[in-house]
């Protein structure tokens, strides 16, 4: 077991939502996990997050949760910190997997909505106010109504806010005026962290006061999105604008190779396998992206 850190109790700055390297449907590709470790931490990202959208991690099986917080944190070696998420329709099933990432020296831990009931606001807050109050590690939320079909209002997350277990909230709803909303109810809650999920909002977000992203893009060039972050909070506008530029021609040349909510992903993954940092196999049901594709993702990692 690696010896504990001691982490301080806000996040901020670049946190990756790592891609889960595969060799087929149950088993990691451990050679590749190294490899992506080392190349988001000499990138200068600020943290790892596993299982989140872009880590797949509602297809993954608890054994290989297991395994990928073991390997993940031994290859880390407190360089950085490591978030996972623990998101279940379970509350119990949560519980223990915090568990069992505390002993691995996780930092904190994520999770959205329980899936399949439609819960109410009240709901939302009787859940995370049960679960924060069940944990041994500080809790993130985790807003993706696309996924969960629950949207947490920004009300909700400014009472939850003041639970002492709660420390702050990944926001992947792409809704811009909801993500300002947040950020002004939460001004005089400094130690709560707010966190944009969409690569494209990432530069508004920190110019507007939030505390960093949790970009997919950042697996493929960590480097980019760490100086893009440093450049808003510096406010250098002429820089962000600059680095946005390239955040926006991988969205538009990687992302949007197809018609499904999982494009990003699959054009993701294919773009990482072209820069040799794993191969693109995607856990079922999903499948990589078309052959006749790749060609537009070659050309543009090649490009760049």
């Amino acid at each position: 077991m690696i010896k504990k850190t001691t982490y301080p109790a806000s996040f901020h700055g670049i946190i990756v939502p790592m891609v889960t390297p595969l060799l087929d449907d149950e088993t990691i590709d451990t050679v590749s996990l190294t490899r992506i470790v080392n190349h988001l931490i000499e990138g200068g990202v600020h943290g790892i997050f596993l299982f989140g959208t872009t880590g797949e991690g509602t297809s993954l099986s608890y054994q290989m949760k297991h395994e990928l917080i073991e390997r993940t944190c031994e290859t880390v070696h407190n360089r950085i910190p490591v978030l996972v998420c623990i998101s279940d329709s379970s509350l119990s099933e949560s519980i223990s997997l915090a568990r069992f990432s505390e002993k691995n020296n996780v930092a904190a831990v994520v999770a959205t909505p329980p899936f399949y009931f439609g819960l109410n606001q009240q709901e939302l807050i009787f859940y995370y106010q049960k679960l924060a109050d069940n944990l041994p590690l500080p809790l993130f939320m985790y807003n993706i109504p696309a996924q969960t079909k629950v949207m947490i209002e920004a009300s909700t997350v400014q009472t939850l806010a003041l639970h002492p277990n709660i420390i702050g909230i990944k926001d992947s709803s792409g809704n811009t005026p909801y993500f300002h909303t947040l950020l002004h109810l939460l001004q005089d809650q400094p130690s709560f962290s707010v966190f944009a999920g969409p690569d494209e909002m990432l530069s508004t977000a920190i110019l507007m006061g939030a505390n960093g992203g949790v970009n997919s893009g950042s697996n493929l060039y960590p480097k980019l999105f760490v100086e893009l972050y440093h450049a808003a909070v510096n406010g250098d506008v002429g820089r962000v604008i600059a680095l946005h530029k390239k955040v926006m021609h991988l969205s538009a040349s990687v992302y949007r190779l197809g018609d499904t909510g999982t494009s990003f992903l699959k054009g993701l993954k294919a773009a990482m396998s072209v820069a040799g940092l794993c191969n693109d196999f995607l856990l079922s049901p999903l499948m990589p992206l078309a052959r006749d594709k790749m060609f537009f993702v070659k050309s543009f990692v090649e490009g760049e």
